[in-house]
């Protein structure tokens, strides 16, 4: 998981994600803002935050809405617990 979010651009995209107000963001629609990326490559990014357990998406007709997965924002925020 750190790993994946070690790029500047999947951290960006995974604090996009967590802070869209209904939890979920349209990869099309909510995510491609303020990137001066072509849409495979915005593409490519999420697949990995998919692969490493980062978040889940769902095909909506045309549009992939993705979220974070509870278990991994868990999993991360133990690993930065200052309860030591």
């Amino acid at each position: 998981m750190l790993k994946a979010l070690a790029d500047p651009v999947r951290l960006r995209l995974m604090s996009m994600v967590l802070s869209h107000e209904s939890g979920e963001a349209c990869a099309m629609c909510d995510l491609t803002e303020g990137f001066d990326l072509s849409q495979s490559t915005l593409s490519h990014h999420l697949k990995i935050l998919h692969d490493a357990g980062l978040v889940d998406r769902e095909k909506r007709g045309v549009w992939v809405y993705y979220k974070a997965r509870p278990d991994a924002m868990t999993a991360l925020r133990t690993v930065f617990s200052t309860d030591l």
